[in-house]
């Protein structure tokens, strides 16, 4: 489940999400080389460095159903990118209880695609929502 705070006209189908992928962080190194010391170079911790892009999958839903089909609009067609503080993804087990939640900071759409119409095909129509994002945290349910 994917939540979208202080998103105006959000649907209650704007949180269901077939794919979430890119919550990604790692650590810079820096190397340092010892003086006297020949063999070997270190490697010291440095920065986080998140990924910066969420990558949300969804079945196509219609315009006026949906808060965050408004808010790509206004980005992509109106050019007034409006970003989120905040945003939050949780996986839930069967039941719907949350298990895990990662919060998600300064978020605005970087992309927005339509799967392939395909007429010899019968299958859902994917729309692909690109984000930016600057940082997340993960918290225990």
């Amino acid at each position: 489940m994917v939540t979208f705070y202080d998103l105006p006209n959000v649907k209650s189908e704007d949180v269901r999400f077939q794919s979430v992928a890119g919550l990604d962080v790692q650590i810079d190194t820096e190397s340092w080389k010892e003086g006297g010391e020949n063999r070997f170079t270190h490697e010291l911790p440095g920065r986080s460095k998140f990924s910066s892009s969420l990558t949300l999958k969804r079945g196509l839903i219609k315009p006026k159903e949906s808060g965050i089909t408004d808010w790509c609009h206004q980005a992509f067609v109106k050019l007034k990118i409006i970003p989120l503080k905040l945003l939050s993804v949780e996986l839930l087990d069967e039941e719907h209880n949350v298990l895990v939640k990662w919060d998600v900071e300064h978020v605005w759409p970087k992309s927005w695609k339509i799967g392939e119409l395909n007429a010899e095909r019968s299958e859902v129509l994917i729309e692909t929502l690109e984000l930016n994002y600057n940082r997340f945290t993960y918290k225990k349910a």
